[in-house]
């Protein structure tokens, strides 16, 4: 390995629940808004989203008291069912006149005026009293198919998940360091030797595992996975760590901490993720 010191690469949870945000005192510590997850480059000095769940609202808050000078931001979505987009309303810097947002989707081509729609869509006086074009900020759409080298040196890769609607999972190699976030996919009857070569290696692998075994046969085709799929593929994959997310709207704190002690059992350097949650790579 090189001696080169690398910088660090930080990934920050603002929503680690699937389907629907929940509230109540059972889910306070894993927490209850849908996803939403935020990665901070120590070489850039830059944050990056992805997806817009319910706890992009959070997010936004902490943009204004800690990053408050970057103005050009970028939202990249795994796909667009109601838990990855709902929070969007509610992101305090979309309001702001003086920020750039590009919406962003890699994997997938679609044409501009059709994605902005998406977002344009759920903000219909019909649903929320402020249309997008009236929201303040500048916002640019984007998508491709093909795999991103940006200049400074960041690699991202894209594979299409199994997922009604389509998904799409993310790899970024970037500052000697590498990390792969997978949230709603369905292996089905067996990890596919496609997903464990995507993983292979990684520093940290964020996977969805909304669903025990057992809850997996009685769900099949909703497009999740279960935490054994997800140690299975941790494991073939070589992967140093493991960070179960897209936790069922079901599944309370107690529930999460026991299921958290047993997927240690066999996986020692595997967690569940919470709300609030900060890990450097």
């Amino acid at each position: 390995m090189s001696s080169t010191v690398m910088s660090k690469v930080y990934i920050k949870f603002y929503g680690t629940r699937g389907s629907i945000p929940v509230c109540s005192r059972d889910v306070a510590l894993f927490g209850g808004n849908t996803t939403c997850i935020a990665i901070y480059r120590e070489k850039t000095k830059r944050l990056s989203i992805l997806d817009a769940g319910t706890g992009i609202r959070n997010l936004g808050k902490d943009m204004k008291r800690f990053y408050g000078d970057q103005k050009d931001l970028s939202i990249t979505f795994s796909h667009f069912h109601w838990d990855h987009i709902q929070g969007f309303p509610f992101f305090d810097p979309a309001y702001d006149p003086k920020m750039n947002i590009n919406i962003q989707v890699f994997g997938k081509k679609m044409e501009t005026g059709a994605l902005r729609q998406i977002f344009a869509q759920q903000m219909r006086e019909d649903y929320f009293p402020v249309s997008l074009d009236r929201m303040g900020a500048t916002f640019h759409f984007e998508s491709t198919a093909d795999e991103i080298v940006s200049a400074d040196g960041l690699k991202l890769t894209c594979i299409e998940q199994n997922h009604p609607g389509g998904s799409f999972g993310f790899r970024v190699d970037v500052d000697g360091v590498s990390f792969v976030i997978c949230t709603d996919h369905e292996h089905g009857e067996e990890v596919e030797e496609k997903y464990v070569d995507f993983a292979r290696g990684a520093d940290l692998l964020i996977h969805d595992a909304q669903y025990t075994t057992g809850e997996l046969a009685t769900h099949k085709g909703w497009g999740h996975s279960s935490y054994d799929q997800c140690m299975e593929l941790a494991e073939r994959a070589g992967v140093k760590r493991l960070v179960f997310t897209h936790h069922d709207p079901d599944h309370n704190d107690e529930f999460l901490i026991k299921m958290e002690m047993k997927c240690q059992d066999r996986f020692k350097d595997s967690f569940m993720a919470r709300e609030g949650m900060k890990i450097s790579i």
